[in-house]
């Protein structure tokens, strides 16, 4: 089989959102897949992470850590940018073409088998799919540590029959309310499903009613708490998203401020800029030292240090969140960043606001699509009026809002005449340039499919 005929196969199961809630979530029918498969994801231990922001954030830069410090690590992510290869990491590389076409023949196989025997009621789906041709790919690999991003939700998610070394749960806010639920609490009571009985969760603390269930959660499973609250820096109102950076960095585009870890005192410098990230990389960081204290690094000369922590936050590479091209030409700068959610759209906002100040203030022309079963009127609200321009348009997939959607979701703050639509990302790439002109900032945002067609268009590397 080939690559393109295994993607297209993939694709023709529709997307992961896109089936009904049975098909997406049943483990007993992963569970089915996976002893067929042989249990591969018995076979390298694990860190598995929840929550609504910050999950792809924090695995990434704890992956980076754990690969710093000469463990051979897994990492599996999900959506994907550009290509769907990138959910599938080793060593910070994508699973190589050719390895995705034969592992997807092999559970392909297995399910259609499973399917005619009457073992499986079903297909299983594209994220099913995805999930067990990750685990047959790190089994054959042999990775010292797997980092996993939960797909959504977590009690019921693909991923969440793994027996983690360690659990974490990144904030948690609305999103997915049509699976999850319609409350931050009954979003939360899904997210620690991921919690094992006596097992070890890293978290920090956030909303009220998270932290209850949470809280609860932890006890009723006699489970460890590991506070990241230590490898928060203080950060006072008013200063910038970037502590410590302005002398050293014209653009501002990384973090930097000392922080004692293990017994030591090293220096942040992370690539993940804004307010928000400074959570994400404490959570990471807590859990290095988590591992750390469960010698995951004897083996070979692997070993997580100080040292190797600050390493891998600095080599740490996690594109489209709030990535920043420079102006060149009669080209305007760009900030590429997915904010596909109310809280999203907030740190965008909160890190727009602060990097305008460490900046020229300049005219922002927003590049703007959303998936449709999104919270597109609330996204809207949030990011449009920080905009002097507005332009509207949609990703190549069939879950995108059309422009008059997003345009009828935005009348509340901006009127109709103040929005152009654009018919595809390149029209819409076009349009920006020319009205933001040399001197402007363009910032495309939204959906992660916008964001990886507009990576692609630009040219930028993924």
């Amino acid at each position: 089989m080939s690559y393109e005929t295994a993607v297209a196969q993939m694709y023709a199961l529709g997307h992961e959102l896109a089936q009904t809630p049975s098909h997406k979530f049943d483990l007993a029918h992963m569970r089915v897949l996976l002893a067929a498969l042989g249990h591969p994801e018995n076979r390298f231990p694990t860190v598995l992470i929840a929550g609504t922001n910050g999950k792809g954030s924090t695995g990434a830069t704890l992956a980076s850590i754990l690969q710093a410090s000469g463990l051979k690590t897994g990492l599996y992510t999900s959506p994907h940018l550009v290509r769907i290869n990138e959910r599938i990491r080793l060593n910070g590389k994508s699973i190589a073409d050719d390895n995705f076409a034969l592992l997807h023949d092999v559970v392909d196989r297995t399910a259609e088998r499973l399917v005619t025997e009457g073992d499986l009621p079903w297909h299983p789906s594209f994220f099913e799919m995805l999930t067990a041709m990750g685990f047959e790919y790190f089994a054959r690999s042999r990775p010292d540590i797997v980092v996993l991003e939960v797909g959504m939700g977590g009690r019921l998610d693909a991923t969440n029959v793994v027996d983690p070394r360690l659990s974490i749960i990144t904030d948690i806010a609305l999103d997915h309310q049509k699976y999850l639920g319609e409350t931050v609490a009954e979003i939360a009571r899904e997210k620690t499903g991921i919690i094992r009985p006596g097992g070890v969760v890293v978290t920090l603390p956030q909303l009220p009613e998270a932290n209850d269930v949470i809280g609860n959660a932890i006890l009723d499973a006699g489970a460890r708490a590991v506070n990241a609250v230590p490898y928060v820096p203080p950060v006072s109102p008013g200063s910038s998203p970037w502590p410590g950076s302005s002398s050293e960095s014209s653009s501002g585009e990384w973090q930097r401020y000392p922080l004692d870890v293990m017994g030591k005192q090293i220096q942040v410098e992370s690539p993940l800029v804004g307010r928000h990230q400074l959570r994400n990389l404490a959570l990471a960081i807590a859990a290095a030292v988590e591992l750390h204290g469960q010698q995951i690094e004897n083996q070979g000369t692997a070993q997580i240090t100080p040292e190797t922590i600050s390493q891998g936050i600095r080599q740490t590479h996690w594109p489209g969140r709030f990535q920043m091209v420079p102006a060149a030409g009669d080209n305007p700068e760009y900030v590429l960043d997915v904010a596909h959610n109310p809280a999203g759209a907030w740190a965008l906002r909160s890190t727009l606001s602060a990097y305008q100040n460490v900046e020229n203030p300049r005219q922002i022309t927003m590049v703007f699509g959303v998936m449709r079963d999104k919270a597109v009127q609330e996204i809207t609200e949030i990011l449009f009026p920080i905009a002097d321009q507005v332009i509207v348009t949609h990703a190549n997939n069939p879950r995108s809002a059309s422009a008059n959607e997003i345009r009828q979701a935005a009348a509340r703050v901006t009127p109709a005449t103040d929005i152009a639509e654009a018919e595809d990302v390149t029209s819409a790439l076009d349009q920006a340039r020319k009205l933001a002109g040399s001197q402007g900032l363009v910032v495309v945002t939204g959906s992660i499919y916008l964001v990886g067609e507009a990576m692609r268009k630009l040219s930028i590397r993924i």
